[in-house]
């Protein structure tokens, strides 16, 4: 599959990537990593406000419920806190994820319940979304309806697959800093990737009178 086989908000840019993905935090991370170890509140803070949106961003995409995905953000940061002694470097967003994600899980399994079939609208990313603004009332319908079936696509994917989306998609991880995240090698990160992407592209190509004219004639 071509990168020009799903729309340009589905498909992924190395300028989307972060410079220090796969090298580590940055040195103000381990500065407040440091300071947090030590007990400085307002250094942990500084880490709950960094990190927190794309916390909550993954786990909304993950469990389809915004309400529990509220309850595991403040989980993982609690969770967070209180295993920062084993902290061993690395990313510190890959590290904060990874706990988000395991969370997800959890919830998931023990409430053995499906993601839900939509999200609230403040949870829209972005990434996933196509811009609703246009010339009327027509396109603007059809773009949200297209936002719907991709959201509707992203929450029938496996969960792991789900995750290894939603982190290099929506949260600009590299492929390394996923890996380090999600805890699988590099091959099963872009393994997973591959068949999420044949999935959603499926989905869209379903519904082809909803996407920009460039991907309606695909194969």
């Amino acid at each position: 599959m071509t990168e020009r086989s799903l729309p340009d908000n589905l498909q992924k840019h190395d300028s989307n990537i972060p410079s220090d993905g796969a090298a580590g935090p940055g040195a103000e991370d381990m500065l407040l990593v440091d300071g947090a170890r030590k007990g400085d509140i307002s250094a942990f803070n500084t880490i709950v406000e960094r990190y927190q949106s794309h916390v909550l961003n993954l786990s909304a995409r993950i469990v389809g419920d915004r309400h529990m995905a509220e309850d595991i953000a403040q989980e993982t940061f609690i969770s967070a806190h209180r295993a920062l002694g084993g902290f061993r470097g690395g990313s510190l967003r890959a590290w904060l994820l990874r706990i988000a994600s395991n969370l997800s899980y959890d919830h998931l399994r023990s409430s053995k319940r499906r993601p839900a079939d939509s999200l609230d609208e403040s949870m829209e990313h972005p990434g996933f979304a196509v811009p609703t603004e246009g010339p009327g009332p027509e396109e603007q319908a059809e773009r949200k309806d297209l936002n719907a079936y991709i959201q509707k696509a992203i929450l029938s994917l496996p969960p792991d697959q789900r995750t290894v989306l939603v982190m290099i998609y929506v949260q600009g991880l590299s492929y390394e800093e996923t890996a380090e995240s999600t805890g699988a090698s590099l091959g099963t990160v872009k393994s997973r990737l591959s068949r999420a992407r044949s999935r959603v592209r499926e989905v869209l190509l379903q519904h082809r009178e909803l996407l920009p004219d460039q991907f309606r004639q695909v194969h």
